[in-house]
This record gives C-alpha cells, structure tokens and sequence, in this order.
C-alpha cells in the first residue's frame, strides 16, 4: 500500500487538518476524553505482556496511560502537527514517537501487543493495515482494535426519531475527524476474520442514550457519565466505540 508522492502530501495535509478535532472546544470533547482514557485502562486489564505498539497519538490520552505501564512502549504518528502539538501539551511526557505512516512503518521487533484505537474508520485498506501489523505481533500476542461503532443506541434513537436519515452516514464531525467509514459490530468482526484473526473478548465503549449535546445541556455528573462507561462494557453494540482482541488465527 505504497502512496505515490502527491496522495502523501494530501494525506500530510488531511492529518494535519484533522489536529483542530483535538481541542477542547471540539463538539465531540466530552466523549474524546471520557472514551480515550477509558480504553486504555480496560486494554491493560488483558494486556500481560511487557512490550506495546500504539498507531496514532491523536489527543494523545492513551500515549500517556500506556507510556507508564508498559517497559518496552513505541507510537507511530503520520502528522508533525499532531506530534507537535502532543509535545507541547506534555513537555515532560517520556513516549517513543515514530512520524511515519501506518502502511510504511518497519518494526524493528515484534511486539506482545499492538492497538489501533480508533485508527481503522481513518485508513484508506483497513484490511491492508491488519494484514501488515499481524506480521509485527509476537506469537500468542494480541491486538487491540477500537473503532466508532454507528449503530450505537443514541444514533439508533435519533435515527427512530427521523433526525438521522441513514445510520452510515458521516457527520460534518466525522469528516473532520478524516472518518473515512463506521463499523457495526458484525462488519468489524467480519473484516478482522477475514484478515486471520480470531476474535477474543468484545467490550461496548460508552452506552449514552443522548446526544452530546443533551448531556452538556443537562450538565450529567461524573458518576453519571462513569456509569455510562461501566454499562457499556456490556453492551458493544449499542455502545458509542467497540473494543475488540484479536489474536492470529492459527
């Protein structure tokens, strides 16, 4: 999946476009936050190994859970704009970032985990990006996928309330995020079959049954919002994400 000179400097500038969807007046801030310090903590609950890498920085949450559990810790990021911005919102963070595309980075060992946290909705081959980081994972090694799940429970309201004409469609925050696709959790799970793994545990990440908005008007509390969280974890297809291990299919 090699880009040719000109798609590279588009995707350069999509990328870093995209590091205006990282800041706190974001429409989507609130679930950024609760969701991206969440995944982390239920992913080290199941990661035993010592070694980790991570694709993408993003808003960098999980760059600093990670960064403190795991010895052997490496992130790849496409985006000087988004490394940049990482760095200076945490000068004293100690993260390994490799500025690097997905489809071009070589791993210099294989690793006991890899997580793509909402990474595979951005990709232009999912299945490529699957296929080629199975190679970098070490036997009996696991890999973590978290995609936006457009089936979740507040869409399906909105969707039966005639706000929402077509579950698979992009929002303007989805496209300024670079979704390129959604996942339900059945085409999830079909395409990570399809690429040789099998599927491990599944988790709901976040079951809201409101908008962001609403949540923000009715000024929930933490425990509230926590409890969302705590309930979702049952609940992959209703929840805002979906949280897959995967492992290689023999």
């Amino acid at each position: 999946m090699m880009r040719s000179p000109s798609r590279r400097s588009d995707v350069a500038s999509g990328l870093d476009d995209s590091a205006r969807a990282y800041q706190d007046d974001f429409a989507y801030a609130l679930d950024n936050r609760l969701m991206l310090n969440w995944y982390p903590q239920r992913i080290i609950r199941l990661a035993k190994g010592r070694s980790l890498l991570e694709l993408g920085l993003g808003h960098g949450y999980s760059s600093l859970i990670f960064s403190r559990h795991f010895p052997v810790y490496t992130v790849i990021e496409g985006s000087n704009a988004v490394i940049l911005q990482f760095r200076e919102s945490h000068p004293d963070a100690s993260v390994d970032i490799r500025c690097a595309y997905f489809e071009d980075f070589v791993a210099e060992m294989r690793y006991d985990h890899i997580v793509m946290g909402f990474i595979l909705e951005h990709v232009d081959d999912p299945g490529g990006v699957l296929r080629r980081y199975r190679k970098f994972l070490a036997p009996q090694g696991s890999l973590f996928v978290a995609v936006p799940n457009c089936a979740a429970l507040n869409k399906r309201l909105g969707y039966a309330a005639g706000m929402i004409d077509n579950l698979e469609t992009l929002s303007d925050a989805d496209r300024l995020l670079g979704h390129q696709r959604l996942f339900t959790l059945e085409s999830l799970t079909k395409l990570c079959q399809s690429e040789g793994f099998s599927v491990g545990s599944v988790e709901g990440i976040f079951l809201k049954p409101i908008a962001t908005s609403q949540i923000l008007e009715l000024k929930l509390p933490e425990p509230i919002l926590e409890a969302m969280l705590k309930v979702g974890v049952d609940y992959p297809e209703l929840s805002v994400g979906i949280l897959m291990e995967l492992r290689a299919a023999p």
